[in-house]
């Protein structure tokens, strides 16, 4: 929040970092994943110029994360479950609107061939933000 736009200037490295942290779960707390959902929140509301071109990489990310949380059967709490898929679900809303809409785009097809209910709720989310 400090930095601003400036943040665009460590875009490449903070990306790294990101996709790091949330590829891997810490725990049944999921401090980090939380922590690190927080960070991109922030860093796209404040870089969103820079984000279109960081779309591809971010979805992806965001969906496997989606569909990780979705899948595990740790002994993750299910308020943190779900506290995961909401930060998840906000970035993606905040993601569809620096890039224009084309997140719904790309989620229409994910959208209608997922059959997980609580997956399908994240998507229909992002699809009705405006």
């Amino acid at each position: 929040t400090r930095l601003g736009i400036h943040i665009v200037r460590h875009l490449k490295r903070l990306e790294r970092v990101i996709l790091g942290y949330l590829e891997v779960s810490d725990g049944p707390g999921e401090e980090a994943r939380l922590g690190i959902l927080e960070t991109l929140q922030c860093t796209i509301e404040h870089a969103w110029p820079r984000m279109p071109c960081r779309l591809p990489v971010l979805l992806k990310a965001l969906l496997r994360l989606l569909w990780d949380i979705h899948t595990e059967r740790g002994p993750t709490p299910e308020p943190v479950r779900a506290a995961l898929m909401h930060r998840a679900t906000q970035c993606l809303i905040l993601l569809d609107r620096c890039c224009q809409g084309r997140v719904k785009v790309l989620l229409a097809g994910v959208h209608s061939s997922c059959e997980e209910q609580r997956l399908r709720e994240c998507l229909r989310k992002v699809q009705e933000s405006t």
